[in-house]
């Protein structure tokens, strides 16, 4: 939600920017390779007109379409108090909703049926034919009695493209990159077993130029209602987007590391970054991930056995993360979900957070200096529920990369627990008292016995009795033995 004077007094026009691209494209005749979409402020027929003139082909309508489905404009969509119920996490808002499709569509009708209108006026059979006919246009003298006339000179807008012996639209269905894309590779290799619904495991390198991996895999997928279980490790470097839009039932592994992007839109699926073996000693001082790691993630796990860059997690409504560093602005817009940083995080932490929370080791006590107080407050790691689900976490993350850190924190847990902080938005805060009383204990067991530490006993084994009354002997750290013990049994 920008500020009022912004919209109004920042920027240029669309119609500017569109002039300029469609200029430049037909100059360097690459504009048969490229479709264009214009977008700002498009209300009616007659802006898509002009701007098919000019020559977009693609139309986008953002704050039309919003109030056509009940927005009102009150610009508090950054505080998690809309009171149309639209943009906000609060139950209780979110039942003051009252749009529906049909509005929504209606207007888009609306402004086809005018479009039409003006097309038939001009005797014109489909935008497909003016596209890029600048020649068409003319300055509308009768705006000159606007007061900020004088300072527009429209007529600039309509020199300098060509419209005759020139390419001015798109020409071609698609524009591949004609390179190598591994992820053709895997679409081939699995997408039988994908068919068939088996479980997949397979290892293969990873190339900095190989991007989006696997996410092509998704569609066949969920087309096929594939429910088993696809793991796939990879070693090298990745490119961006690695881990991508992954559904549940995928999981992918990286030995390496990886560039921007990892795990964003995570839908559910597991992602894995984890050094090479003999870097493991050192994995909190390596950078293993790039900028905007799991950006507006739903659901799903990611552990990464290193730092990470800025940007961390924003948008994140759903997912559990684990890292051993971030850079600025972690958990920006987060709604849900819950991130552990066992490490040094950037400024700005927590800005426009409405829910979720993180756990961050605060290990030179300057934590309080690089949160955003306006957003989020501090807590000591007191409450039994939040240490049960930190430590959960914790353990997950160390089986999943074999982090000495993580091992180092859970071995030494009395002695790291005090300088954990957990991060709560002021707005969960506002919903309630208890900010953990979404934690389920029984979610959170240990899932590995204890790391021993010098000269600690071994666990003796324990006599539990069985369902026949017999007795039989049961490991005190095996699962069924831990949860005899959860429950004080």
């Amino acid at each position: 939600a920008s500020p009022y004077g912004s919209i109004k007094n920042a920027g240029l026009h669309w119609e500017y920017g569109l002039w300029e691209t469609q200029k430049t494209l037909i100059e360097n005749d690459l504009r048969h390779l490229v479709r264009v979409r214009v977008d700002g402020g498009l209300k009616n027929g007659r802006d898509v007109l002009v701007a098919a003139l000019m020559g977009a082909e693609e139309y986008g309508f953002g704050t039309a379409a919003m109030i056509a489905e009940g927005c009102a404009m009150i610009r508090q969509c950054h505080t998690n108090r809309c009171p149309t119920g639209v943009a906000t996490q609060d139950e209780k808002l979110r039942l003051k909703f009252k749009g529906n499709p049909e509005d929504v569509m209606v207007y888009f009708l609306a402004v086809a049926h005018h479009l039409r209108e003006l097309m038939a006026e001009l005797g014109i059979r489909s935008l497909d034919e003016i596209i890029g006919r600048y020649d068409l246009l003319e300055p509308d003298n009768t705006a000159d009695k606007h007061p900020e006339a004088p300072k527009v000179r429209v007529e600039q807008l309509l020199k300098g493209v060509p419209v005759k012996g020139v390419k001015r639209k798109c020409e071609v269905f698609r524009n591949d990159n004609p390179n190598f894309n591994f992820n053709d590779v895997l679409l081939e290799e699995l997408s039988y077993d994908i068919h068939l619904k088996k479980n997949v495991q397979k290892r293969y390198r990873i190339k900095n130029t190989y991007r989006t991996v696997p996410t092509k895999l998704v569609k066949p997928a969920l087309e096929s209602g594939y429910d088993g279980r696809l793991r796939l490790e990879f070693e090298g470097t990745a490119g961006q987007s690695f881990g991508a839009f992954l559904p549940e039932g995928f999981e992918v592994y990286l030995t390496g590391q990886a560039n921007d992007y990892v795990a964003k839109g995570l839908g559910g699926g597991k992602v894995v970054v984890r050094p090479f073996p003999w870097e493991l000693k050192r994995s909190k001082e390596l950078t293993l991930a790039g900028n905007t790691c799991l950006y507006g993630a739903t659901g799903g796990q990611l552990f990464i056995a290193g730092k990470v860059g800025e940007r961390f997690a924003i948008r994140n409504s759903g997912a559990v993360a684990v890292v051993e560093g971030a850079g600025h602005h972690c958990c920006e817009y987060m709604t849900e979900g819950v991130v552990v940083v066992l490490g040094k995080t950037g400024y700005n932490l927590g800005a426009g957070m409405t829910g979720g929370r993180a756990y961050v080791l605060d290990l030179d006590g300057k934590l309080d200096e690089r949160i955003n107080k306006g957003y989020v407050f501090l807590l000591p790691l007191l409450d039994r529920r939040a240490e049960l689900e930190l430590k959960f976490w914790l353990e997950k993350h160390y089986l999943e990369t074999d982090s000495e850190w993580a091992k180092e924190i859970l071995e030494s847990w009395e002695r790291y627990k005090p300088l954990f902080k957990v991060v709560i938005p002021y707005e969960t805060k506002r919903r309630t008292t208890d900010p953990f009383v979404d934690i389920d204990e029984c979610e959170f067991l240990p899932l590995t016995p204890p790391v021993q530490t010098s000269g600690a006993e071994p666990a003796e084994e324990t006599e539990v009795p069985s369902a026949e009354g017999t007795e039989r002997k049961e490991d005190a750290e095996g699962p069924k033995g831990r949860f005899l013990r959860f429950l004080g049994l």
